[in-house]
């Protein structure tokens, strides 16, 4: 009853979701699809809001909290975040319904604990108001979701080291994003230190640093104009097996899609 459960209800430009619990309860990473898509999603897991301790907020561009008003202030869901990203949220046109009573502040690099799961945030780097990815750990497994980012910081490559599970972010493929439509502002926007990670990015650091501790990863916020699953796996299943790493035996690889929930995973 009590394993570690784990499903995206959403994950890319149009909404990211990620639920991460037991049977009984859990929290949510973002909350940037609709309110009643989350609940179709938790309701499948048998849970609704009341069983959610908290929403854990990333960063506040539109694509990740556009829930959060109404499941903090309607649902009673508290809303954590650094205070530079609550600033953020309360200036956003996305958020119509502003936070006041669930509005929770948490620092970077300072631990939580809400009911069994142990919360940090790290910052990472992105052009949004303030950015975080998060470390959350249960019982004696730890979850590291890192997502839009423009680079692997040391601080993020420490994070990701220690995690049995990681939620990482392999957003384009360089060469559609070189020839795709964007334009050359955005192109430079989106492959720059505080824009997304690429799929190479994502494959080298993986490669680079793979440790047996490691059981499965995530590909999350793939972009719809400059990456296709395929691609993405493809070119980070390559930079793992050109060091001997064998997907689907030293290591699960997964792509989240963008609109529909994922399989629910429990370990």
């Amino acid at each position: 009853m009590d394993k570690l459960r784990f499903q995206s209800f959403g994950s890319g430009s149009s909404g990211n979701c990620y639920f991460i619990g037991n049977a009984s309860n859990g929290i949510l990473i973002d909350a940037g699809i609709g309110v009643r898509s989350i609940r179709k999603c938790l309701r499948n897991l048998g849970l609704d809001f009341e069983n959610i301790w908290g929403v854990f907020v990333t960063h506040d561009h539109a694509d990740h909290i556009k829930a959060v008003g109404p499941l903090g202030e309607k649902h009673r869901v508290p809303i954590y975040s650094t205070r530079h990203v609550h600033e953020g949220i309360q200036r956003s046109y996305c958020v119509t319904e502003k936070l006041y009573t669930s509005k929770k502040y948490i620092e970077k690099n300072e631990s939580i604990q809400v009911g069994d799961y142990k919360i940090t945030a790290f910052p990472v780097s992105h052009d949004a108001t303030d950015n975080v990815g998060y470390t959350v750990e249960y019982k004696d497994k730890r979850f590291t979701f890192a997502t839009d980012l423009g680079y692997i910081s040391e601080e993020v490559a420490t994070h990701l080291a220690l995690a049995d599970f990681i939620v990482l972010e392999a957003n384009y493929d360089v060469q559609m994003l070189e020839q795709g439509s964007y334009p050359i502002h955005l192109k430079r926007r989106i492959a720059a230190d505080t824009g997304h990670l690429s799929n190479d990015q994502a494959g080298l650091y993986l490669a680079e640093n793979y440790n047996h501790k490691l059981q499965h990863i995530f590909l999350c916020h793939l972009s719809r104009e400059n990456n296709l699953p395929d691609i993405a796996y493809t070119t980070i299943q390559n930079h793992l097996e050109n060091k001997q790493i064998i997907v689907g035996k030293d290591v699960q690889l997964i792509t989240l899609d963008r609109l529909t929930p994922s399989e629910i995973y429990v370990f």
